[in-house]
């Protein structure tokens, strides 16, 4: 049975239980059946995990967490569900047993996140949401309080892991709110990132967004007059990556911690088990164990990055950087550059971005009439715009101790071309 305004509003398993003080959206008020979710040790350990790892070393403002993040999403996702149904903009698909795994799931989307996950997606790792699905299913007290609040552990593992085979259309659905161009994920970290960040960027007319939000052919869009909105969101997008999430002092560390756990992983010195019940303070624990490249992970913890002595934009044309994005061939690549320079090894780590993208398929609506996916729509960001965006993000580095002699190193990069 679908689901309407005014029983969202008086259904009692969604009345306010406890209120989180949130600096970004101030009063987060969680309902009843999620608290005992809320209270979980594998929720609360987010809060041991923050947000941007090591950019605090760069915005030392930028130690906020997980937890406050998912809390975050939570509300936002919470606020999109009352929009549509407000509006009736929900074509009849929302149902409330259907409401309460959504929002369990968006309150749950990051459980499986340990240190640097984002930045470790290269790594033969299990990504975060295969762990929160597995977290949300084998996890003894949270699956326990999941029962309790008679929620199905296999609906909020399909709605969060889009992997997972699936035919349901409300789940579907509910995978297009959380996992898309205008996302309650995205519109949170923009905003958060930016507040604690202390930079402008990422600042979104949150409130517009959620109120021109709709549905067409089961999934979200957007309406014609908040194309503006959209244009923004990728605006700060591509402003938080260039200013924030790749400043090069960030691409640094993760580079170094990311040989650490390469090595490590593909000689066996480290199984990746280990790594997923870590939190900040545990990761950077693993290198007071005797492993090889250990040296990488101390200075990291000790805020002692290695200084970028080559920068240029990736070229798909250059075979250095497409062989270099195998992380096999980039760790042989480091080699030989030490070796060549009789460098201990782990004196140079060698950077190359993944491609992101500042394409946006969502579909924009006007009167309910369907006119087209926003990159098709809107004259700004078409899809060649949006490719050059990324391209001019793209940036290829070595970085290396200081006390290496940067000629020798450029000398040293110029002969793996020859």
């Amino acid at each position: 049975m679908s689901l309407t305004y005014s029983q969202f509003l008086s259904d009692s398993s969604l009345a306010h239980a406890r209120t989180f003080r949130d600096p970004l959206w101030k009063d987060i008020s969680v309902p009843k059946y999620l608290i005992e979710v809320a209270q979980s040790p594998s929720f609360i350990k987010l809060g041991r995990i923050k947000q941007l790892g090591v950019a605090f070393h760069l915005y030392p403002g930028a130690v906020h967490t997980r937890l406050s993040h998912s809390l975050g999403v939570f509300h936002l996702s919470r606020r999109i569900i009352s929009s549509l149904l407000r509006r009736n903009a929900d074509d009849g698909l929302l149902t409330i047993d259907g409401v309460r795994h959504f929002l369990a799931a968006t309150l749950l989307h990051d459980i499986g996140h340990f240190p640097f996950t984002h930045s470790l997606k290269e790594l033969p790792l299990k990504s975060h949401e295969q762990l929160a699905t597995e977290l949300i299913e084998n996890d003894r007290i949270l699956s326990t309080a999941l029962r309790n609040a008679a929620l199905n552990t296999n609906i909020i593992s399909d709605i969060i892991d889009e992997k997972r085979p699936t035919t349901d259309e409300e789940v579907l659905l509910y995978r297009s709110i959380l996992s898309g161009a205008l996302d309650p994920d995205k519109l949170d970290y923009l905003n958060r990132d930016a507040y604690f960040a202390g930079v402008p960027y990422g600042i979104q007319d949150v409130s517009y967004i959620t109120d021109h939000l709709c549905l067409h052919q089961g999934e979200l869009a957007i309406g014609f007059e908040a194309l503006g909105s959209v244009q923004h969101l990728l605006f700060s997008k591509y402003l938080m990556y260039r200013n924030v999430y790749w400043h090069k002092t960030v691409r640094s560390a993760t580079a170094m911690i990311k040989r650490y756990l390469y090595e490590n992983l593909n000689k066996g010195a480290l199984d990746e088990e280990q790594l997923y019940d870590l939190d900040d303070e545990s990761f950077f624990l693993l290198s007071q164990i005797k492993r090889p490249f250990g040296s990488l992970l101390t200075r990291v913890r000790e805020n002692r990055f290695f200084k970028p002595v080559v920068e240029e934009l990736y070229d798909e044309n250059n075979p250095i950087h497409t062989d270099a994005l195998s992380l096999k061939q980039r760790s042989m690549y480091e080699e030989r550059i030490e070796k060549r320079l009789n460098l201990p090894s782990g004196s140079i780590v060698l950077d190359i971005p993944e491609r992101v993208s500042f394409e946006s398929d969502i579909p924009v609506v006007r009167d309910r009439t369907f006119l087209g996916a926003f990159e098709d729509v809107d004259p700004l960001f078409t899809r060649s715009r949006a490719l050059e965006f990324t391209s001019s993000l793209r940036t290829v580095r070595l970085f290396a101790d200081p006390t290496v002699e940067s000629g020798m190193l450029l000398r040293a990069w110029e002969s793996l071309h020859e």
